[in-house]
């Protein structure tokens, strides 16, 4: 396998990696070419009609690259009538046909789409049905995808290796050598995940075999079942932000279980996001040693106040505008109310209050800044904040943070690529062998709360992702404070760093469906979303069922028109359940097994 020792990604400069060109239709991606947004039809791709008016109305919101899903040789023959009249009513959107169980279909596909995307779990390459669709592909100029579902490794894979990252990387690498061995350049991969964590090593250990090996085919990111709403976007936004920080991706897709023209909006918010770091002032940095960003095992910090070690990451809202009202399913731990001491103070909190105002009391602590750290020796107080920028970490700032055991790093940055300034610093106190606990701070003036929430969620995700992070704090004066905390728990949530309530591991929906995924979604969650630390897969059909959703506690499967299969686990417990009875069965399967609480 590889040497993961070597893998390391990029501390202090946000450079996109090279990739070969690729051509999509009329779209260049690779090169230097500007990350395409894409998406997926949720119509049946037998229904022409309705296929072709969704993939215009993706067009139009400027998604330029619209997969279909392609199941069957019905479906393959029909993808001929679709771009005939896509092409017709004017529209140059590149076509790509998804093939999934059926490697047959791609050939059928590949007459008539621009891109033909191929799961190697489902193929077998000792017969030359790869080499052969490569051929068919190079004939009419036609892109390939390797595409890799965590969930649906080839079972000789994963007898050897697992449904691990590593196991996703045996399978990639297995058809780009091919592809490669046929010269044939036009090749995209992706390696799909609804386990953020599972995703970004797996993406990662992907460019240091490709790199080892001379490659340069250009990347999609997703998050595949990410969900709707803000778990959504936020779920999706940790993944593929945490991937574009290290300059990985050429096409993205934020697959939200939502109309897909929605998608749109949200990855191009993310990519303009991300490309405002270009051309930022350097970040002095040096990787700690023997420090691994795949495994990225949390880094060891001591104990203080229950922060730190393995205590779960703490949420701090900054409350120093004066407002204390608080949604009880994101409470947060610690509150910063500055310098003022209102009498509606909340007494069930722990305080921080600016130390040239903080006054002894229970649950009261001091916070300082770096100009005052001089005085953190006058407070005799078990526990101290003190706000720290990656520039503030000189020797003797770092001997202070050694010797007094009761001091908590808020650590802060202003820089244009705050994530490189604040891996920066955490890699600089892993070197000096400083074990202080450091929570993770972000300032922003966002008016809009989707793009606070995208924002938020690549900026914190990265660093949690990366194993650093014994708490969060988050600041945003344009909008509601209840507003901040709900995004800071959703942040902690899709980083699997702490669990505060029901994950709902849900599909986008695709021509494969076979319920109504929205309307069903929102009846699951109105039933179970006061359930606390479950996850919950929820699949429109058996091809992005049982694997995809291999960590889900429990399962929504659809197993043929209007009937629903659950699962414990990756176990089939009940089959062929009417829809109408589904979502109660459900409810019933969760109380049986004792994970059920009321209200």
């Amino acid at each position: 396998m590889y040497d993961k020792s070597k893998t390391m990604v990029n501390l202090s400069e946000f450079k996109r990696r090279p990739a070969c060109e690729v051509r999509i239709g009329g779209v260049v991606i690779g090169g230097g070419h500007p990350v395409a947004c894409q998406s997926m039809t949720n119509t049946d791709t037998n229904d022409t009609a309705a296929s072709v008016a969704q993939i215009e109305r993706i067009d139009r919101a400027g998604g330029k690259i619209v997969r279909l899903t392609a199941q069957g040789r019905r479906e393959g023959e029909n993808l001929e009538n679709i771009v005939r009249q896509l092409r017709a009513d004017g529209f140059r959107t590149a076509v790509v046909a998804d093939i999934h169980f059926v490697p047959e279909v791609a050939a059928i596909a590949a007459r008539y789409v621009d891109k033909v995307r191929v799961n190697p779990g489902n193929y077998r390459l000792d017969r030359g049905d790869l080499q052969a669709l490569i051929a068919q592909c190079r004939e009419r100029g036609v892109a390939l995808r390797v595409g890799v579902n965590h969930g649906s490794l080839a079972k000789r894979v994963f007898d050897e290796w697992g449904d691990t990252p590593q196991g996703m990387v045996v399978s990639a690498m297995e058809f780009l050598r091919v592809c490669r061995e046929c010269d044939f350049d036009q090749v995209v991969v992706s390696m799909k995940s609804s386990n953020t964590r599972v995703m970004v090593a797996a993406y990662r250990l992907l460019v240091e075999a490709m790199d080892a090996e001379d490659m340069h085919y250009p990347i999609h990111l997703g998050v595949t079942e990410a969900g709707n709403g803000i778990e959504g976007r936020v779920k999706s936004a940790v993944g593929i932000g945490a991937l574009m920080a290290d300059g990985i991706g050429d096409t993205i897709r934020v697959s939200l279980s939502e109309d897909p023209e929605a998608e749109i909006p949200v990855a191009r918010k993310l990519v303009d996001y991300m490309l405002e770091r270009e051309g930022h002032e350097p970040v002095e940095a040096s990787p700690a040693p023997d420090y691994d960003p795949v495994t990225a095992d949390r880094r060891h910090s001591r104990v203080t106040e229950r922060i730190g070690g393995n205590f779960p990451p703490v949420v701090i809202s900054d409350r120093s505008n004066g407002d204390f009202e608080f949604d009880h399913a994101s409470q947060p731990d610690y509150i910063y109310i500055g310098k003022e001491d209102p009498e509606n103070l909340p007494d069930n909190f722990r305080l921080l209050v600016d130390a040239h105002f903080w006054k002894e009391r229970p649950n009261a602590y001091p916070f300082f800044i770096a100009s005052e750290i001089d005085e953190l020796k006058d407070y005799s107080v078990p526990l101290k904040f003190i706000r720290l920028t990656y520039r503030d970490l000189t020797d003797r700032v770092i001997e202070v943070l050694k010797q007094d055991k009761s001091v908590i790093v808020i650590l802060s940055t202003h820089h244009r690529n705050g994530i490189a300034a604040e891996r920066a610093a955490m890699h600089h106190l892993l070197a000096a062998g400083c074990d202080v606990p450091v929570i993770l701070h972000r300032d922003y003036r966002e008016t809009d709360i989707e793009a606070l929430q995208l924002k938020a969620a690549v900026d914190f995700g990265t660093l949690l992702l990366d194993g650093f992070g014994d708490g969060i704090m988050l600041h945003n004066e344009r909008c509601e404070t209840m507003v901040t905390d709900s995004c800071m728990f959703g942040i902690l949530q899709a980083t699997r760093t702490r669990i505060s309530k029901t994950e709902y591991i849900s599909c986008p929906s695709c021509g494969r469906t076979l319920y109504d995924l929205q309307t069903t979604i929102a009846r699951i969650k109105k039933a179970t979303s006061h359930l606390k630390g479950l996850k919950i897969g929820i699949m429109g059909c058996i091809v992005n069922g049982p694997g995809e959703m291999a960590d889900a506690d429990y399962g929504y499967v659809g197993a043929g028109k209007n009937r629903i299969s659950l699962y414990k686990g990756k176990e089939c417990v009940l089959k062929n359940i009417p829809e109408e009875e589904a979502v109660e069965r459900l409810v019933q399967l969760i109380k049986e097994s004792g994970d059920w609480t009321d209200h």
